[in-house]
């Protein structure tokens, strides 16, 4: 943790050395280290132990594979998302950084010349994703952002997704899509927790 990412920690004899430790217990202790992300270990010339860091995939990943094993289920996602959406999208409608502001100006024009009808579901969740990315971001709280990826990162691991499926559920989607856009890129954070709240009702259809 001292280290940054790339540094050299030692070569594997001269760690044993410095820690006193038997060769398998030091491989045994690098695998765990390195499970979490915070080393690597390289073999071969130049090999040996370095500092690494967790990316923001591997520290997504996790939370959600655990939810998933805590027979966590949509349902159970839902009902956070209900306190976060309207929060997140008012935060979001609050936004001055100009390079959020254009890239979801540019996430808005890409999707309002398609009615979702066309659309498969994948893109459909692509853009969802996509619009979530953005208004978290925008919202300047990184709690909001871990928490917005984790969810779709655990949505994602669901093996029977039945959102997007009829042309008038996508269609409604990307209504509530470009509304949302345009609520938060006018700075109405009225609007936009309004909007929120028609989303969140629109998938709480569909989980029945």
């Amino acid at each position: 943790m001292a280290h940054k990412d790339g540094d050299l920690l030692g070569a594997e004899d001269a760690l044993l050395v410095r820690f006193g430790v038997s060769r398998p217990t030091l491989r045994q202790a690098a695998k765990v280290v390195e499970a979490v992300n915070l080393i690597t270990v390289r073999r071969g010339l130049r090999g040996g132990f370095y500092a690494a860091r967790p990316d923001a995939a591997s520290a997504i990943r996790a939370p959600a594979r655990y939810l998933r094993l805590q027979d966590a289920t949509l349902r159970h996602m839902h009902e956070v998302s209900s306190l976060l959406a309207p929060a997140m999208a008012a935060r979001a409608a609050g936004c001055a950084d100009p390079a959020l502001r254009a890239e979801l100006e540019a996430l808005h024009s890409r999707l309002v010349d398609r009615d979702g009808a066309s659309d498969s579901v994948r893109m459909m969740i692509d853009a969802e994703g996509a619009l979530g990315s953005v208004l978290a971001r925008m919202t300047g709280n990184p709690v909001m952002v871990l928490l917005h990826q984790i969810s779709f990162a655990f949505g994602s691991l669901e093996q029977d997704v039945k959102f997007y499926r009829a042309p008038e559920d996508r269609c409604e989607a990307r209504r509530l899509q470009l509304a949302m856009a345009k609520a938060v890129l006018a700075s109405d954070e009225t609007a936009a927790r309004a909007i929120a709240a028609d989303r969140l009702a629109l998938i709480a259809s569909w989980l029945g």
